[in-house]
């Protein structure tokens, strides 16, 4: 068995297996630090729920410099880049948890934090994309990806083990955190080096990518809702403690192990447009179980049917993979592929920050099951927009006639 294993690892090129470790402790440390972040928010800083909506615009406000800073690092490929980024996320965490909980520097590292992870979200698609064989894109991006649930498994279930058990703090789990980041961008700063970005196409909005700009938007402003509402309904409706946003968190990552692969094969498959579209609907039915199970079933059944949009929800996170694979696709150019993916990080936050403090408008005016409602819309929208969708070289040549005329 050990050496019919370490053939097989052999015959894996080195590149690959780095990148696919990097993906599981990125992954685990991602998983660590969301599992404890709204409760820590909440026992350290008595937040409202508008006042925590609002801190979504310096957490999210890397994401929109995401194509500045890719630009201000041109000199840097995207695999040194992703190690940077990595780096980042390290140093916020490590000082989230080594200094006082005071909302202003909080604040501070936060943004740090969360300008690797910005940062870090185009390129891994990129180099999981770089790393792939022809015509298996999905299948890698959605091997990659499972790699980096399985390890989130590890991470929820270490905090749910801590603090059940161990008497976790909220600064030692930042610490372990930190570590793993770090180890991340160590390995991927030893795969080899690849050319330097292309920085005559870092600052550019491409007219024949515009309906994949808009999908990436809408994304964009769903997961928002979802990052931000989903946990906070979990914690200050349902009154959960840390230890079940973990356990939800564990058994997402537990069934992500299967579901990422599983998505990669439909889009190479099927093809994006169907997996988008199928997507959207999910989410339309997710949304309006978020909003409505409160009102409509006791509070057990409210909240299991919530915890099973709350996991759901989770999981279609990873049919973002489907944007990236038709992105590569439709490509005018190789070299277009990374900056576009920069670009559309960057877009979709402009709609994801505002979209939050206006979510929090809704919610503090009206109540949370309205701010599901708008998701739910958005959904619909996205459904739509995932119809438009062209692949093949002669759609995709009346598409561009059809956008040319419209932006002329």
């Amino acid at each position: 068995m050990k050496t019919r294993i370490s053939t097989i690892l052999k015959s894996i090129p080195a590149d690959v297996l780095l990148f696919l470790g990097a993906c599981c402790f990125w992954g685990f440390s991602t998983s660590v630090g969301d599992a404890i972040f709204n409760n820590f928010l909440n026992e350290s800083f008595q937040m409202s729920n508008f006042k925590r909506s609002f801190l979504e615009v310096p957490r999210e406000l890397p994401g929109l410099s995401v194509v500045f800073v890719s630009a201000l690092f041109f000199f840097l490929c995207s695999r040194r880049l992703a190690a940077l980024a990595m780096l980042f996320s390290a140093i916020g965490t490590l000082l989230l948890a080594l200094t006082p909980p005071v909302y202003l520097t909080m604040l501070i590292w936060l943004f740090l934090l969360s300008m690797g992870q910005h940062i870090m979200l185009p390129l891994s698609s990129s180099i999981g994309m770089e790393l792939a064989r022809s015509g298996h894109t999905g299948k890698r991006l959605g091997q990659f990806n499972s790699a980096k649930n399985f390890a989130a498994i590890s991470g929820s279930a270490l905090v749910f083990l801590g603090f059940r058990y161990l008497h976790f703090s909220f600064s030692s789990t930042f610490i372990i955190a930190s570590i793993g980041f770090l180890i991340a961008s160590a390995l991927l700063l030893k795969m080899k080096k690849q050319p330097s970005q292309n920085t005559s196409s870092n600052l550019k909005i491409y007219k024949e990518y515009n309906l994949y700009y808009l999908l990436s938007i809408l994304y964009g402003a769903r997961k928002q809702i979802f990052l931000t509402f989903a946990p906070w309904v979990l914690v200050t409706i349902f009154k959960k403690p840390t230890t079940t946003v973990a356990t939800l968190m564990t058994i997402g990552g537990a069934v992500g192990i299967f579901f990422q692969p599983f998505i990669g094969w439909c889009i190479d498959r099927f093809g994006e447009k169907l997996v988008l579209a199928s997507e959207a609907v999910v989410l339309i039915v997710i949304c309006i179980g978020y909003g409505t199970a409160k009102d409509l079933f006791s509070s057990d059944i409210a909240f299991f049917i919530t915890a099973v949009c709350f996991i759901v929800d989770g999981l279609l996170m990873s049919v973002g993979m489907a944007r990236a694979t038709w992105l590569k696709k439709i490509a005018l150019h190789p070299s277009h592929v990374t900056p576009t993916l920069q670009m559309a990080v960057s877009l979709d936050h402009v709609f994801s920050i505002s979209g939050a403090v206006f979510c929090g408008m809704i919610w503090k005016i009206w109540g949370y099951q309205y701010v599901f409602l708008f998701a739910a819309l958005i959904a619909v929208i996205n459904f739509f927009s995932a119809l438009r969708i062209k692949t093949s070289i002669k759609e995709r040549t009346e598409e561009t006639k059809v956008v040319t005329a419209v932006t002329r």
